[in-house]
């Protein structure tokens, strides 16, 4: 009995342990992302910031349905392999997903390259797109071949080789992104001159900037490659051991991988495609509205390059928290252990929340400081933004980690069903905003706001229906909501006070974000979110423990 105690919490553990670096390494990314685009913003302006989101959203939106579902798939499919001692079986859906993706992955790089010109006049308004999403078709064969091999090590276990890979890729990135925009925007100016057309200028700088997209993810997946060659023992030796006679055929294969894709492809489509949709749609209104395609493609570069940029960074540890779920889910599923999945469930949401509820009130509070901190811009527009969009990180960061978690327990068809209904009521929404009350670029945010809470309620519901898990709220919400109004409160009357007393860009706004993370930290241990059981189940939670109570930090039993 002992025995299986201690079985569970190593896997109880493990869950958290890998969770917790896949998350890391993606706050990590998202922090490499932001410090990137600061000085690309410089580089490219308003304008430039336009082509590449949008040029970027295209790609995006097409590695959602060629490679990104890939990871999920062949994570959930290695795993349950694995999970039922198949260890035979679970490398053979590897070398089926390897040859898939190679198959896929080119011709999507060849349609978005033949395409490039049609997509971006006829349904983006925005020619000069065309070079930026060009240059990003070329990385969709490497992303695609380097989604499946992070799926495969997820569905072993691990996560650190997918974390080191997407930390390469980002820093590839990075400086080659930044290198390849100062040397096409300068090609760019000659090339403006010459033909009198002021947006070639941004359109070359933000090609040149894609380039860090495409050599970061190929670094990424030579990485990969070299440590799947160092692995090479290690997986000989897990086939050696499995002694069943009966292999599935890749043909068998092939469709179960198809099977499991599709559904993973349409959820994680139309939960995506909605920035396609919306920056199309704006595009179009505001051409039909007489804007000129400067001033609407400057408004798209404050969303994508600014607000979408912070947003991003705390939906990351949701994201990572998320691919980390689906292979533990998985095999408890696979096992029929209702209490387990239960177990990870409320984890996972709570862990979500803990981060999501402070990231929303930060956000909101120093809306405009971290304009001006990061971008060196005290403009109303994009603060606003910030401030009305920042509750998107909380209904986002829990759809996002819900969406896996019904992937996870094999209800692969209800995101996708929840995404379809969210995206109507989005889209409809989004034109009204837009056409009736003419909210301008504002209507992109309030729409995106809709879309997540409908997917927040769809997601619960089928949640509840699929496993009989019914959602706990004081610790989980209520507790960690509280704890951010203190922090949220502090933080605010912190940066006021530097602000009068030092002043700058970057003093009073860095001073009171570490205040937060203080006063946060404080208050949600004093208020009792985690319990003495969650803290012991963190990586190095007796230490964390240990200083929590030396500090009196805990609450009084």
């Amino acid at each position: 009995m002992a025995g299986s105690q201690n079985s569970k919490k190593t896997k109880k553990d493990d869950f958290l342990l890998q969770g917790a670096i896949l998350a890391i390494a993606a706050v990590v990314v998202k922090i490499i992302g932001v410090l990137y685009r600061i000085p690309l913003t410089n580089i490219l302006g308003d304008e430039g910031n336009g082509y590449y989101g949008y040029a970027y959203e295209v790609y995006a939106m097409t590695l959602m349905l060629s490679s990104f579902s890939l990871p999920i798939a062949v994570s959930k499919l290695v795993s349950a392999r694995m999970a039922s001692g198949q260890k035979k079986n679970a490398f053979r859906v590897f070398v089926c997903s390897v040859v898939f993706a190679i198959v896929i992955g080119i011709l999507a790089a060849v349609l978005i390259f033949l395409g490039a010109d049609f997509i971006s006049t006829s349904m983006m308004e925005s020619p000069f797109s065309a070079y930026a999403l060009r240059v990003l078709a070329v990385g969709l064969f490497t992303v695609a071949v380097l989604g499946v091999l992070r799926g495969y090590f997820q569905g072993l276990g691990t996560m650190i080789p997918t974390a080191i890979s997407q930390i390469i890729e980002q820093i590839t990135n990075a400086i080659v992104g930044l290198a390849g925009a100062s040397v096409m925007i300068n090609i760019g100016a000659r090339a403006a001159e010459e033909a009198k057309e002021e947006l070639l200028k941004p359109a070359y700088g933000a090609a040149g900037a894609t380039l860090g997209t495409v050599l970061g993810s190929a670094f990424a997946l030579l990485f990969l490659l070299f440590t799947m060659y160092t692995y090479r023992t290690t997986i000989r030796r897990h086939m050696k051991r499995d002694r069943r006679q009966r292999k599935e055929g890749y043909g068998r294969l092939l469709k179960i991988l198809v099977l499991t894709t599709l559904p993973v492809i349409f959820s994680t489509a139309i939960y995506n495609i909605n920035q396609i949709l919306d920056m199309t749609l704006f595009n179009k209104i505001m051409a039909m509205q007489g804007y000129p395609e400067k001033e609407y493609m400057a408004l798209l570069g404050i969303f994508t390059g600014k607000y979408n940029t912070l947003i991003n960074v705390p939906l990351a540890m949701a994201n990572g928290l998320a691919a980390s779920v689906i292979p533990s889910l998985t095999a408890a599923y696979t096992e029929r252990n209702r209490a387990q999945i239960h177990d990870k469930i409320a984890q996972s949401t709570r862990l979500t929340m803990l981060v999501a509820l402070p990231c929303t009130v930060g956000l909101v509070v120093l809306a405009s400081p971290l304009m001006v901190f990061l971008f060196n811009d005290d403009g109303e527009i994009p603060a606003r933004l910030l401030t009305i969009g920042a509750v998107t990180v909380v209904f986002y960061g829990w759809s996002t980690v819900m969406n896996s978690m019904l992937q996870g327990i094999n209800k692969m068809t209800a995101p996708a069903k929840n995404a379809a209904i969210s995206l109507v009521i989005h889209l409809i929404s989004l034109v009204l905003m837009m056409v009736v009350f003419k909210l301008n670029i504002y209507a992109l945010v309030v729409s995106n706001i809709i879309f997540s809470i409908c997917m927040c309620v769809l997601d619960v519901r089928s949640i509840r229906k699929a496993c009989r898990y019914r959602q706990e709220w004081n610790r989980t919400f209520l507790k960690p909501l509280i704890a951010s109004a203190i922090m949220g409160a502090v933080t605010y009357l912190v940066y006021q006070v530097m602000d009068v007393a030092v002043g700058g860009r970057f003093a009073a706004t860095g001073i009171a974000i570490v205040a937060a993370v203080i006063v946060y930290a404080v208050a949600i241990l004093k208020l009792g979110a985690l319990s003495v059981e969650d803290i012991m189940a963190l990586p190095q939670g007796r230490r964390i423990y240990i200083l929590c109570d030396r500090l009196h930090l805990l609450p009084q039993r």
